[in-house]
């Protein structure tokens, strides 16, 4: 009885002009990715009356951390949270109590969550990385020593990226896989570390795939200091404004993305559907590219997994097309 009488108050209270608290919790704050995400989270604030849009995140890559700003919003009994979930299985427990509160979930980057109502992903993860490996393949002539680097092994949608590649690399005999899903940690610097490692340790490497946006940055440095341009092959995510130093000199020969903008304004347009009782089916139109025809499928939990198809590649000859 108190759980529905809570619940009625929190109505009648927006009824009455209170908007609802919808708040984006993202892996790390001030990083180009998430700050472009924070765009279409605001935007969308702006633009939905009667709700409030903010979004916030730890200042280092650490899931302890997010989990704790979670814990926090549920002591506060926000309306909605919209994670990006560091790792998971971590924010689990804390998602299954905001759940029990009342408090609508959504995910993205997660499929593998239990404990939410809806992750959105902005394409099917491993296809993504298999194409990420495609590029990097015909780069390498198809042959050749490969590595690649994940943000941490705890991210879902990177590690997915990094096992579809591989998958995708077994077309090719004269390709090896070597010291796969590197943990970058979302640091360029750790990164560039990394790559430098990898390219001790196998001086006869040819190919490297990223993961996280920063670790093109990173082995793009690397390769760059080498003087490797034209001789290493690299491709994986990243943002045309981050990585373009690099895909100009060559050091990067192309990068793939989804834009996080969009998917900020995904994340809260679904958060919002869950506060209003409305349900996104196959085929729904989330009013965003990439977005107007979405797949729906039942998720590891209660909730359901929807699937965009929001990915673009570019390189140097069309990466300026894209001002993010």
């Amino acid at each position: 009885m108190l759980a529905l009488g809570t619940v009625a108050f929190a109505s009648a209270l927006h009824a009455q002009g209170k908007p609802q608290d919808i708040v984006t919790v993202v892996k790390i704050t001030g990083i180009s990715w998430f700050n472009r995400m924070e765009v279409g989270v605001k935007e969308f604030g702006a633009s939905t009356p009667g709700v409030a849009t903010r979004q916030i995140g730890p200042a280092q890559s650490d899931a302890a951390q997010q989990q704790r700003l979670v814990e926090d919003l549920v002591a506060k009994k926000v309306d909605a949270i919209a994670v990006v979930s560091m790792d998971p299985p971590t924010l689990e427990p804390v998602l299954k109590r905001a759940m029990e509160r009342g408090i609508k979930v959504v995910t993205h980057e997660a499929d593998n969550q239990k404990n939410t109502m809806v992750d959105i992903e902005a394409f099917d993860n491993t296809a993504y990385g298999a194409r990420i490996n495609e590029r990097l393949a015909a780069c390498m002539g198809q042959q050749g020593k490969w590595t690649s680097l994940v943000g941490s092994l705890g991210s879902q949608s990177q590690v997915q990226w990094a096992d579809g590649g591989a998958a995708n690399a077994k077309k090719y005999p004269k390709m090896q896989l070597v010291d796969a899903k590197n943990e970058s940690l979302n640091d360029a610097e750790k990164a560039y570390g990394k790559a430098k490692e990898m390219l001790r340790k196998h001086p006869d490497l040819k190919g490297f795939q990223g993961s996280s946006s920063l670790d093109v940055l990173g082995i793009g440095r690397a390769v760059e200091e080498a003087g490797l341009q034209g001789k290493v092959c690299v491709f994986g995510t990243g943002l045309p404004s981050e990585a373009a130093k690099f895909l100009e000199s060559g050091a990067v020969g192309g990068i793939a993305f989804w834009d996080p903008k969009d998917a900020g304004i995904v994340m809260n347009k679904a958060a919002k559907m869950l506060l209003d009782g409305k349900t996104i089916t196959e085929g729904t139109d989330m009013g965003v590219p990439g977005y107007n025809k979405v797949s729906v499928k039942k998720g590891p939990g209660v909730g359901i997994v929807v699937t965009g198809q929001a990915w673009v590649e570019v390189d140097k000859q069309n990466y300026k097309k894209y001002a993010f």
